[in-house]
């Protein structure tokens, strides 16, 4: 059996103009995350750690910034773009996982369905994890949010 493990992270901060959107979850009555998709930091970690287990290019080089056709995008959408990719590639998604750092707002009662969400763009579980950082670094000011994700694929040869 050949396998790959990847390694995901991303970061946005606070004061986009639109909702906040974590693991393809809308997060009610909090503030938005800048950048240029839905800066859903949690599903461009999760993008990231598959993408650098199957050897192909990062999700910045693959969707970038200076393209207005992902002006505002779903994440959760190029997500399941990045998923047929890596399989077009020969990988199958074994599972990923996923720390999310936040002081606010309480991401706790959202985590189950970020979970489900993640698990039917990538055709695999996902577990996520929310944490705080007590106050520590940018994320602990309360000045954006942060996500780590790793993932494990599979040859899809070798099964």
């Amino acid at each position: 059996m050949t396998l790959r493990v990847g390694f995901g992270f991303d970061v946005h901060a606070f004061g986009g103009d639109g909702a906040l959107v974590l693991g393809g979850v809308t997060i009610p009555d909090a503030t938005g995350l800048v950048g240029h998709s839905d800066a859903d930091v949690i599903a461009h970690a999760v993008a990231d750690a598959l993408l650098g287990a199957a050897g192909l290019p990062d999700l910045g080089a693959l969707y970038p910034a200076s393209d207005d056709r992902y002006r505002g995008a779903s994440s959760v959408v190029l997500l399941r773009e990045v998923a047929h990719k890596v399989a077009d590639a020969g990988w199958r998604v074994t599972n990923v996982d996923v720390v999310v750092a936040a002081e606010a707002p309480q991401l706790a009662p959202h985590v189950a369905a970020m979970a489900t969400t993640l698990a039917e763009s990538i055709d695999a579980p996902a577990s996520v994890k929310p944490k705080r950082t007590e106050g520590v670094g940018a994320v602990g000011r309360g000045e954006g949010i942060a996500a780590w994700a790793v993932a494990l694929l599979e040859s899809i040869d070798s099964s």
